[in-house]
């Protein structure tokens, strides 16, 4: 719902998100009530001990302070639980609720002071429990207070006095042109320092220079961008994810698309090269691990790790590699030889070197596949973050192969950065001549995924035979043009509902508009949402079937945007105004649509029989296309999926499975022609 408004400001809270914590507050009240009431009942003929007159009064006035807030809580609650999401009417009295429940902090702040000073004081000789049960009293009250102010710093929204002061229609229609474009300009303004300032503060731990500000501003007003036509508190967002999920559960029984499932009739053809470039990607994930380095050696042998590195590792520093960047002791350099099972002779070039748009990325010598391997490390570090949010779209023009090609621009940077160390530094000269019959195999997760596919793309005229194995790149990575051309030279690695295969700007707002429409459209009271959707993630069951505004229209009304919808976005909100006349649900989108690079192979998990000790988990792999991954899924995997092991332990076994399947085939053909 539209953001609550209390003291002429937005709160980034809503008017019904006061259920679960006043009534968890309202809990603690009752028994601290009913706990003071009995200790008064029980020593209530008890108070002619030094300091016991002002016992008994601070019992009294405590029980009669407490039951007050217990009344205003209880009130407040009731009042929260009224209506919906997008129907805030019921609620209408809750600011002044709310004002009561606050004016009541002020007593209780100075009764916890004056309680504090009589526990502290000695005169005081009463009752050791009685003093112990008040001790405890002003500590909870310290401890409600405390956590009060920081609920208040957390809702609090810098930008809400200034949400309050957008344009309305009337003064929209009042204000000239220039008057009112000034006004627009000030407000996106401050709102991008806003954003700067937060970016700023989640990468204090980093050394700032001019790619980092820069950085920050062009983060900031693309923040800013997705969050200023919204009228959504975060709650909002979290019962439109767990409605979309149920949502989405449902509908998979449904039948596919035609030409999807067109795209996955099986083949012989396709059959063996599918097979084929599974193999290969299940040996070069290794590389694309390994880049990671030690925290991956550590993640995925958290018993064994230290010893082996410890032992291993220090004072074995090589002197035939090429090493940039730190490694302290070694554990990086360590974990990358036990991950690939390569030889120190192996490697050509290794750059643990991390700023922003300049990624870690290593050279070394396959002869297993008879190839030169560059791995790129996917995403690690606040820089690595910060490459991955400059989102902004770039050109990337490529001499007798194609123009205007929009890439991803953080990305590109990097792909740029190891494209210089690589061509102007000698790496590869130098590889080749050691190797001068081996092809040349680019490789990356994540963030490396996608470096590895635009650097793939800068290298595919040189190096005509180039092979790019991308496993879950980002998806907002290349225009049409681009991602068909990689088609001939790239393949990518999806597994599941992987979040960063499918995350774009244009998927971003998708999903935005999808949540609005959600919970705009559903009948049913947030905290029921909340809590059904908790219980479903955690415990499972059948979706829920939450009745709609929906239900009883016809299907021309099913095509216009419900007037909720429009509320809770910034068109016509009665706290967050619009800053445009058209309506935000039905504009262009403002972002160019970018896909993943190459052929896409989609691995899905088709079956799991857990036990109590372990879990076999059985995986499909088919060809797909980017429209499959056109939307955003929300489901508990959308992270997991994304995960390095995740995607190696998927690969092992299809590569095991396949190629069983066919030393079996194999053995039925001799069989046969004996």
């Amino acid at each position: 719902m539209p953001g609550l408004v209390v003291f002429g400001r937005r709160w980034a809270i809503g008017s019904d998100d006061f259920v679960l914590p006043g009534a968890f507050e309202l809990f603690v009240r009752l028994v601290w009530w009913i706990g003071i009431l009995a200790l008064y009942t029980v020593h209530k003929g008890q108070f002619n001990c030094p300091g016991g007159g002002l016992l008994h009064s601070y019992l009294l006035v405590l029980l009669i302070l407490l039951a007050s807030i217990i009344c205003a809580l209880s009130a407040l609650v009731y009042v929260s639980m009224q209506g919906t999401i997008s129907n805030p009417g019921p609620r209408k009295s809750l600011p002044k609720l709310l004002y009561t429940r606050l004016l009541l902090y002020l007593p209780e702040f100075i009764w916890a002071v004056l309680g504090a000073v009589w526990v502290s004081d000695s005169s005081v000789h009463c009752e050791k429990t009685v003093i112990n049960v008040i001790m405890g009293t002003v500590i909870a009250s310290w401890v409600i207070i405390i956590f009060t102010i920081i609920g208040v710093v957390i809702v609090f929204d810098p930008l809400g006095g200034k949400k309050t002061f957008y344009l309305t229609d009337s003064v929209n229609r009042n204000l000239e042109s220039s008057q009112s474009g000034q006004l627009l300009y000030n407000v996106k303004n401050t709102a991008t320092r806003v954003w700067e300032k937060r970016i700023r503060l989640l990468c204090c731990c980093i050394v700032q220079d001019d790619d980092h500000r820069v950085a920050f501003t062009s983060i900031a007003e693309l923040f800013r961008n997705y969050f200023s036509d919204t009228d959504l508190v975060p709650s909002d967002i979290a019962a439109g994810l767990t409605l979309l999920h149920q949502e989405q559960d449902k509908m998979e029984s449904c039948p596919k698309e035609p030409e999807e499932v067109l795209c996955h009739s099986p083949s012989s053809l396709v059959t063996d090269d599918l097979d084929t470039e599974l193999e290969n990607a299940a040996h070069y994930m290794l590389f694309a691990a390994a880049a990671y380095g030690w925290p991956y050696y550590i993640y995925t042998n958290p018993f064994t790790a230290l010893c082996k590195l410890s032992g291993d590792c220090c004072g074995n520093r090589p002197t035939d590699s090429d090493i940039t960047g730190s490694d302290r002791h070694n554990f990086h350099f360590g974990s990358i030889l036990k991950i690939t099972g390569l030889q120190y002779r192996d490697f050509i070039h290794i750059s643990f070197h991390n700023k922003i748009y300049e990624i870690p990325f290593f050279v070394a010598l396959d002869h297993k596949k008879e190839a030169i391997v560059v791995a790129v490390r996917g995403t690690l570090s606040f820089e690595d973050i910060l490459t991955d949010l400059s989102a902004d779209c770039e050109d990337l023009t490529l001499e007798d192969v194609l123009e205007n090609g929009f890439v991803h621009k953080g990305i590109t940077q990097a792909a740029n950065y190891i494209y210089r160390k690589l061509i102007n530094d000698g790496i590869l000269n130098q590889a080749f001549t050691i190797a001068p019959e081996y092809k040349l195999v680019i490789v990356g997760h994540s963030l490396g995924g996608g470096t590895a596919s635009i650097l793939a793309i800068m290298l595919r005229n040189s190096f005509p035979t180039l092979r790019c194995y991308a496993f879950s790149p980002p998806g907002g990575l290349l225009s049409k043009s681009l991602a068909d051309y990689t088609k001939h030279f790239i393949v990518s690695v999806i597994v599941g509902k992987d979040l960063v295969a499918r995350l774009s700007m244009p998927n971003m707002e998708d999903l935005k508009r999808r949540i609005v429409r959600i919970v705009a459209n559903c009948n049913r009271p947030k905290y029921q949402i909340l809590l059904r959707g908790c219980w479903y993630e955690v415990f499972g069951g059948d979706p829920d079937n939450f009745p709609t505004e929906l239900d009883g229209r016809n299907q021309d009304a099913l095509t216009q945007p419900l007037l909720a919808e429009e509320s809770l976005m910034v068109h016509r909100s009665p706290s967050y105004n619009a800053l445009e006349d058209e309506s935000h649900l039905n504009s262009p989108p403002q972002y160019p649509h970018l896909y993943l690079p190459g052929k896409i192979i989609h691995v899905v998990e088709e079956s799991s029989s857990r036990r109590l000790c372990s879990s076999d988990v059985k995986y499909t792999a088919r060809w797909s296309t980017e429209t499959v991954f056109s939307s955003i899924l929300i489901s508990p995997k959308m992270i997991t999926d994304h995960m390095p092991d995740v995607v190696l332990k998927a690969l092992d076994s299809l590569s095991q499975e396949r190629g069983s399947c066919i030393s079996c085939r194999t053995r039925e053909c001799h069989t046969n022609v004996v």
